[in-house]
């Protein structure tokens, strides 16, 4: 009977957990308090958008870095002045330490100066991208 317990903790557990992962998946979130990471052309590879800049960290073999990367090149094209700079995870090993990026896609949103406004890792959607970017460069 014991047994019985166990296995229905376990499966109580396991979706409690499954719920908090699906609803955190692709929300941004904004930057926590005291938090004044940067990140500049040169660490990029690329020039910062005049407005605002969506990055975006791959890896070679994410399905949904690649739906990722459709979803912010049509938010970067609808927007003027947002540049969409993709990052290959490996490639890139210490701004994925130094940023503590955990899973491919994470997207950063940057504002004009290259100040992390908001993160969030999984696929986002479109409408929160938008949302994100209407709060960076309001």
């Amino acid at each position: 009977m014991t047994g019985v317990y166990v296995a229905v903790a376990a499966l109580i557990l396991a979706t409690v957990f499954g719920l908090i992962w699906r609803h955190r998946n692709g929300v941004l979130r904004a930057r926590k308090d005291g938090d004044v990471e940067r990140l500049d052309a040169a660490e990029l590879g690329a020039d910062l958008g005049d407005r605002a800049t969506l990055v975006q960290f791959s890896s070679a073999f994410c399905a949904p870095c690649r739906a990722t990367r459709r979803v912010l090149g049509e938010v970067a094209g609808m927007v003027d002045g947002v540049a969409h700079v993709e990052l290959d995870a490996e490639a890139n090993l210490d701004l994925v330490r130094r940023l503590n990026v955990l899973r491919t896609p994470t997207v950063f949103v940057l504002d004009p100066s290259g100040q992390i406004v908001r993160r969030g890792s999984g696929l986002p959607r479109k409408a929160d991208i938008i949302a994100a970017l209407g709060e960076t460069v309001a």
